[in-house]
């Protein structure tokens, strides 16, 4: 009987050394972008895919997504770890009393603004009045927007607001059913050049809404309860970034390899106006 519980007591031992206990198990994560897959989200693919999330003890499921409210939501809902949301979005959430924070602010300056195809000629914001503005109900751009015409002291009266689905917005203004639409230079601008349309951006921040862009949240039980897995978490996704501002082209290529059916220079031409408004 001796003899069993030394071996089973040094067999618990070894295992421990060995990093069998549960203890010792990476953490299963989940993160919730905001939107589909976009030059932004490249660097954390890269991260992924160079190890710097599996090093912090750390098991990374990336889930694509439909919009920041959505992430707010279902990381509220606890449903996934993280999220990416616009700062505003989140602002709005917690408002409402959605248990949520941020715990990181990879993208200081908002890419969010009016995207348009250049022969619409809106070159100032007073350029908008009497046109068409292709917009999707309860986003944050138009949630926003008021204070871009509040700014630039515009009548809200002669601007068109066509609503559409998200997706959609691009295609009015390619189609010509709408001058422009509220989106981000990052995205549509590179999507709507894509089909051989030039386009032009006006940046929410140039005229008179500067505000913080993209941040990383958790609800508070995460924060409070396991401030570890936080800091680790970030940790990694700081590493991601500094790795994309090194190497654009890798992470580009960690991405595609993750959606083959992406379009490669759309989603660096995207990253590379991300990466300016990093700091």
């Amino acid at each position: 009987m001796k003899q069993l519980i030394l071996y089973v007591l040094f067999t618990a031992v070894w295992m421990a050394l060995l990093g069998g206990s549960p203890a010792n198990s990476a953490d299963d994560v989940s993160l919730r972008l905001n939107w589909y897959l976009v030059g932004f989200h490249a660097p954390i693919y890269l991260g992924k895919d160079k190890g710097f999330f599996t090093e912090e003890g750390i098991n990374l499921t990336i889930n694509e997504g439909r919009g920041s409210g959505v992430a707010t939501q279902v990381v509220g809902s606890k449903s996934d770890t993280f999220g990416i949301a616009d700062a505003g979005t989140m602002i709005i959430a917690v408002s409402k009393g959605i248990p949520i924070k941020a715990v990181m602010s990879p993208m200081n300056i908002s890419p969010f603004g009016i995207v348009s195809r250049a022969d619409a000629n809106i070159k100032t914001p007073q350029d908008l009045e009497g046109k068409r503005l292709a917009v999707t109900a309860g986003d944050a751009l138009t949630q926003l927007f008021p204070a871009v015409i509040k700014s630039n002291k515009l009548d809200a009266d002669k601007i068109s607001m066509v609503f559409v689905d998200p997706a959609a917005k691009v295609v009015s203004v390619l189609e010509k059913k709408a001058d422009a639409l509220l989106g981000s230079a990052d995205a549509q601008f590179f999507q709507i050049e894509a089909k051989g349309v030039k386009a032009a951006a006006l940046n929410f921040a140039d005229i008179g809404v500067n505000t913080v862009g993209l941040s990383v949240i958790s609800h508070n039980d995460t924060a409070a309860e396991n401030p570890d897995l936080v800091r680790r978490f970030v940790k990694a996704m700081q590493r991601s970034f500094q790795a994309a501002v090194a190497d654009p082209d890798a992470a580009i290529a960690a991405a595609v390899a993750s959606k083959p059916d992406v379009n490669a220079e759309v989603l660096k031409g995207q990253l590379l106006v991300d990466l300016e408004l990093l700091e």
